[in-house]
């Protein structure tokens, strides 16, 4: 899978990223300032950057305009941000950002962004901005942000039992009970509600499960329609 680099200041939304980016067999690195970006950046290419633009030291705009300039921006970057203006997202797209991610950010919306961003390839110009793809299609994230050029992928139909209706700006604990929640219904439902099919498919002993199961409220039989 493909190498991701988050770089965020908030803890929560780190460790959240990091967990649900992991079940999806992607290799996680954390950073919570500019500077421990730069240092990743400097050691690794990473297949994709999920950058917050409001942090501490050096906002996310300016590190992107920092890694064009020296060339180090031939990777996607997806901006993330709860509070930037539309000026702000123009401007992080000009620069070089393939995507916009507005926060809370719900897990469909995320997973699909992600693989957007690493199944397009777009040649780098001089200053590392990207140059638009012969589609010339616009894409978004859906909050109206104008965006770079690029051919988005079809969305792939949720499967009965899935929601993607998961914010990113909650307690952690509170996203982890959703983020198990949304899981099982899934492995309920593809397996037909067959605890010894689910069990093998997620890994978990058959009383573990149960009780899992008990735990965040889902009903392990299926209903008589």
């Amino acid at each position: 899978m493909a190498r991701i680099l988050v770089v965020d200041d908030e803890i929560g939304i780190r460790e959240l990223l990091f967990e649900i980016l992991y079940d999806e067999g992607h290799t996680v690195e954390l950073a919570e300032n500019a500077a421990q970006a730069r240092a990743v950046r400097q050691r690794m290419r990473p297949d994709l950057v999920l950058l917050d633009i409001w942090m501490p030291d050096t906002d996310g705009v300016t590190l992107l305009r920092e890694w064009g300039s020296q060339g180090l921006l031939d990777m996607p970057v997806i901006m993330m941000s709860g509070h930037a203006t539309i000026d702000t997202a123009v401007e992080a797209t000009r620069i070089g950002a393939i995507d916009f991610l507005e926060k809370p950010i719900t897990l469909q919306r995320l997973l699909k962004t992600i693989s957007n961003g690493l199944n397009r390839t777009k040649p780098i110009n001089a200053i590392g901005a990207r140059e638009p793809l012969s589609s010339g299609q616009p894409t978004g994230s859906g909050t109206g942000t104008p965006v770079a050029a690029a051919g988005e992928l079809e969305p792939a139909p949720t499967p009965a039992g899935v929601s993607g209706d998961i914010s990113l700006d909650q307690p952690l604990r509170d996203a982890r009970d959703a983020f198990e929640r949304v899981y099982f219904e899934y492995h309920l439902v593809r397996e037909n509600h067959s605890m010894t099919r689910v069990s093998e498919r997620t890994g978990l002993e058959r009383t573990h499960l149960y009780r899992k199961l008990k735990q965040l409220g889902i009903e392990s039989r299926k209903r008589n329609s």
